[in-house]
C-alpha cells in the first residue's frame, strides 16, 4: 500500500532532522520526503504530531517458547507496537534455551507468521546457559541468531569464557554479556548500601559488576573479540567502560530504562515491582547513568521487558522474581527522561533508534539500515503526540503482565500509530 503522511514534524536523529515534512511510503520503504505527484492509497494527517523512526529495543522477553501460559508472542509483540517498537532483540533464556538451530528457526517462523514486529534472537553462548560447554555458534548464526549471550546467567568460568571469546573472534561474532560475578551476589536481592541494610535485605555489591568488567576487558585485550555489555548499573562500571572505549577496545553498552529513572530508595516499602536484576543502585549511580548517556559512553537504552505473573510478584520482596514489564513504556520514559534533564528529544531518541541499530549492524553486518527516516530505508516509524499524557495502569497496558515500577505514573508522549515495513500495524483505538 502507498501511504502519504502529511504535515508531521519529522524527528530523525540519524540525519539530524527536525522539521515539518510530508513522507511517502511505497512497498516496504520510504520513497520520498515532500513528494510531488505521489498517488497514495491512504493519506494520514499528522498535524500536531511528531514522526519518529520505529524504536529498536535491545532486550525484550516474549515468554515463547516455554512460558505460553504467562503471555503469548502475539500479545507481547502487540504491546511493543503500541509503544512504537518495530524491532526487538530476544535474549536466549527461553524454555528451552535458544541453544539449538531448530528452536531458533521455529521462533523466527512463529514471529514472521504473526507479521507484527521484527524479532532478532540472541543465541545461547553455552549449552543450556550452564556455562560449561560452548554452543555451535556457526549453526545458530545460520538459523538466525544475531549474537551470543548468557542472558542474566553467571558468566562462565574464565577458561570457558576465554574459549567462547576465541571462537567468537574467529568467526567475527559478537558476545552480549551482563557483567556480574555471581559468587559475590548469590543471595543478594538489592544493591548493597544503606537502603538494603535498613530494610534487612541481602546486598549485591557493586564489585559484582566491576570485577566482572575487569575480567572481560583483560581477556578482550588479548583476544580482540567484540563485546556488547548489557544493563550496566553502577558509576564505577560506567567509568570502566569509558576507559575501555578511550583505549580503543571494541565495546558498546546499554542500560535499562528502569535504571535511567530509579534508584534504591524507590524500593520504599518492599514493593516487589522494584525487584530488578541488576538491582537499582544509589542516586550517585543513577546520575552517572545520565552522564554516560549524555557523553556517549552508553550507546543505548532498552526496556529490559520481562513479563511476569502475579504469582511471581505478589510475594515478599526477597522472594519475588526479578524483572518488570516495560516495552510499551519505552518511548514515554525516554521522553520523560529527556524533559527532566533538558536533553533535546532528537538527541535522546538516538539511544532507542540509530544507536541500537549501530550495535546490531556491528553484530550482524547485513542488518537493515532502519532506525532512520531516510529515502530508501525501511518504512518503520511511529506517530507520537508529545503533548498528551497517559497513566500507566492495567487498563492501558497491552502486555498481559502489568508488573512495572511505573504503575500509576503519569507519563508524557502517546504513540498514536505504528508502521512496520510500510504497513500500519497498530493504531490507537483500532
Amino acid at each position: 500500500m502507498n501511504i502519504l503522511i502529511k504535515n508531521g514534524r519529522l524527528l530523525d536523529p540519524k540525519n539530524k532532522l527536525d522539521a515539518v515534512h510530508d513522507i511517502a511510503i511505497a512497498g516496504q520503504r520510504i520513497v520520498a520526503i515532500d513528494p510531488v505527484d505521489f498517488e497514495a492509497e491512504r493519506v494520514i494527517d499528522a498535524s500536531g504530531l511528531v514522526v519518529i523512526p520505529g524504536l529498536v529495543d535491545l532486550s525484550v522477553r516474549l515468554r515463547e517458547p516455554g512460558y505460553e501460559h504467562r503471555d503469548t508472542l502475539e500479545n507481547e509483540l502487540m504491546a511493543a507496537l503500541s509503544g512504537g517498537v518495530t524491532r526487538l532483540v530476544l535474549p536466549p533464556d527461553t524454555d528451552p534455551t535458544l541453544d539449538e538451530p531448530g528452536l531458533v528457526e521455529m521462533l523466527k517462523h512463529r514471529a514472521r507468521s504473526l507479521n507484527q514486529t521484527y524479532v532478532y534472537p540472541l543465541g545461547a553462548m553455552t549449552v543450556g546457559l550452564n556455562g560449561e560447554r560452548i554452543t555451535e555458534m556457526a549453526e545458530l548464526t545460520r538459523a538466525g541468531c544475531v549474537a551470543f549471550s548468557q542472558a542474566n546467567r553467571p558468566l562462565p568460568e574464565l577458561g570457558t569464557l576465554k574459549q567462547c571469546m576465541q571462537y567468537a573472534k574467529s568467526f567475527d561474532y559478537s558476545l552480549w554479556l551482563r557483567p556480574h560475578e555471581r559468587s559475590l551476589s548469590a543471595n543478594g536481592v538489592a544493591a548493597s548500601g544503606e537502603v538494603a541494610s535498613r530494610l534487612g535485605l541481602a546486598g549485591i555489591p557493586v564489585q559484582s559488576e566491576t570485577i566482572a568488567l575487569h575480567a572481560l576487558f583483560e581477556l578482550q585485550r588479548s583476544i580482540g573479540v567484540r563485546l556488547h555489555l548489557c544493563r550496566l548499573s553502577s558509576a564505577q562500571g560506567i567509568e570502566l567502560v569509558r576507559q575501555a572505549k578511550a583505549e580503543g577496545l571494541p565495546v558498546t553498552c546499554d542500560v535499562s530504562i528502569n535504571h535511567v529513572h530509579l534508584s534504591d530508595v524507590d524500593i520504599g516499602y518492599f514493593d516487589s515491582n522494584y525487584r530488578l536484576d541488576p538491582p537499582l543502585r544509589s542516586q550517585r549511580d543513577r546520575d552517572a547513568i545520565t552522564r554516560g548517556l549524555m557523553d556517549g559512553t552508553i550507546d543505548a537504552i532498552c526496556s529490559d521487558h520481562i513479563p511476569l505473573d502475579d504469582e511471581d510478584k505478589l510475594v515478599p520482596f526477597a522472594e519475588a522474581v526479578p524483572g518488570a514489564s516495560g516495552v510499551e513504556l519505552l518511548f514515554s520514559l525516554v521522553y520523560k527522561w529527556a524533559k527532566e534533564n533538558e536533553v533535546p528529544l532528537l538527541e535522546a531518541l538516538t539511544k532507542v533508534t540509530c544507536g541500537p541499530v549501530s550495535i546490531l549492524q556491528q553484530a550482524a553486518p547485513a542488518f537493515s539500515a532502519c532506525g532512520q527516516l531516510s529515502v530508501g530505508s525501511p518504512a518503520d516509524l511511529a506517530l507520537v503526540d508529545l503533548e498528551a499524557y497517559w497513566t500507566v495502569n492495567r487498563d492501558n497496558l497491552l502486555s498481559q503482565s502489568v508488573h512495572t515500577p511505573f504503575i500509576n505514573y503519569q507519563v508524557p508522549g502517546c504513540v498514536k500509530l505504528t508502521v512496520v515495513s510500510g504497513c500500519v500495524m497498530w493504531e490507537e483505538g483500532k
